[in-house]
């Protein structure tokens, strides 16, 4: 095997990358734009668009470099209802959406407790059992067709193959329908009878099948090119570290979310109040993990990655410009808190202002490190791991080693290492920047603020 395509579907982006398998180099890519059709029956994402976006990539990308193997990986808190002909019986739910909140309260009476699923409540439908009660009592019809419950990257790799499967990645992503400790499906599945509509569970680097010739045909790809079951993007990224790292260690992995994944971490109890959680990594282990939208509360405020002069970095810390919790408000460790700038932005220069927006995302990651008992190095993933000041603020705020990842798009190389069966050791940089001693004020401040609301 030489070449890997992987489908990439994140919330803000879809892609389409291919990974040399011997060097774990991305060697092309596709990118569109990933949105949501905002019309009936409610908000959600236009799969029809991406499926011909797939198509069209792996067939240009093809004629470049054949392919040999296409590995997917998604975000989380998604998921597809496939009727008996293959085809979806209900739109893909964006899980933005408040209307599952409507059923919230007859929800509660048959979810698994923390302690079980290791999921806490979340709002809008980020909850993924939330949406599949939700559509099952609105849209009851609909769901009596419903052949197959698949999570978002297992239905891509459906499409691909025609094979349908289970995965404890997505399956244990804040979902409700898996028992992290235990291995198996929750309560709420068995309880809602949905367990025959849950496909076999298969390993992520599991091989389904071939390509559909339906995929052969349109693409031109060989019809022996093998699709693999698929992996939750948070865990893609942490699976290198996972097959090639001793512990302990903490990944953060940056996207529209931050997630933070702890290996190896201290026994603590995790609050369910603060966005705290259970995940489940490739090999079925649970991973005690925080999370908070970062790359979404980045771009809505104009935050851009270049360095920024010293001068920048000293006025932010002398005249103490904070920004607080939280953006957005309704997930991390602080919910429901409204973010404040304790100097206005107006009153600070661009540079000052990009300083403060680094420093706020370091000290929300290193809040959610301390929340889930991470210990030893921090490992940067993602597009944050080429944002200077939030490293060197990250690092002032743990005392920590901090160490950045050498891909922006740590997803794709993780879920390459599916197909490859091996992953090679990440390309890491030590940070040894430090920030001026006075950032270690600066950040005690800001906890006594942030806790305070």
């Amino acid at each position: 095997m030489r070449t890997i395509a992987v489908v990439d579907i994140g919330k803000t982006n879809a892609k389409v990358v291919l990974v040399d398998a011997e060097s774990f180099r991305e060697v092309a890519a596709r990118t569109m734009p990933n949105g949501v059709v905002n019309a009936a029956p409610y908000p959600h994402f236009d799969t029809e668009k991406l499926w011909a976006f797939i198509v069209e990539s792996l067939a240009a990308l093809n004629r470049e470099r054949p392919i040999d193997a296409i590995s997917v990986t998604t975000h989380g808190a998604t998921v597809a209802l496939v009727g008996g002909d293959g085809a979806l019986v209900l739109p893909v739910l964006d899980y933005e959406h408040d209307g599952p909140q409507e059923l919230a309260d007859a929800y509660r009476t048959v979810r698994p407790p923390f302690a079980e699923s290791g999921t806490p409540i979340m709002p809008v439908g980020l909850n993924a059992g939330l949406q599949i009660y939700w559509q099952s009592k609105r849209f009851p019809e609909a769901f009596a067709k419903v052949r197959h419950i698949l999570m978002y990257a297992q239905y891509w790799s459906f499409r691909l193959s025609g094979v349908a499967a289970s995965e404890v990645t997505s399956l244990g992503c804040h979902a409700d329908l898996w028992e992290p400790r235990n291995g198996g499906f929750s309560s709420l599945v068995r309880g809602q009878a949905w367990t025959g509509l849950m496909p076999p569970v298969r390993k992520a680097g599991d091989v389904l099948g071939t390509i559909r010739p339906e995929v052969a045909a349109a693409t031109g790809l060989g019809p022996a090119v093998r699709v693999h079951c698929g992996i939750h993007d948070s865990n893609a990224s942490l699976l290198p570290y996972v097959l090639t790292r001793e512990a302990p260690y903490a990944v953060v992995s940056t996207g529209t979310w931050v997630v933070v994944m702890a290996i190896g971490a201290r026994p603590v109890e995790l609050d369910e109040a603060r966005d705290t959680l259970i995940n489940v990594n490739a090999l079925g282990d649970p991973v005690p993990s925080s999370r908070f939208m970062g790359g979404r509360a980045f771009s809505t405020l104009g935050g851009k990655s270049g360095a920024l002069p010293a001068e920048a970095i000293a006025d932010v810390l002398e005249r103490g410009a904070m920004l607080l919790p939280s953006m957005p408000e309704g997930s991390g460790p602080f919910p429901g808190r409204k973010a404040r700038w304790t100097v206005s932005r107006e009153k600070l220069g661009d540079d000052e202002a990009q300083a403060v927006i680094a420093f706020h995302l370091a000290l929300m990651t290193s809040t959610c490190l301390d929340l889930i008992g991470a210990e030893g190095p921090v490992i940067v993933e993602g597009p944050f791991a080429a944002n200077r000041a939030f490293l060197m603020m990250l690092k002032a705020t743990t005392g920590r080693t901090v160490l950045a990842g050498g891909s922006a798009t740590g997803t794709s190389i993780g879920a390459a290492c599916l197909a490859a069966g091996r992953a090679p050791e990440p390309a890491l940089v030590t940070i040894a920047q430090d920030l001026p001693p006075e950032a270690a004020d600066y950040a005690a401040r800001w906890r006594v603020l942030a806790d305070k609301g």
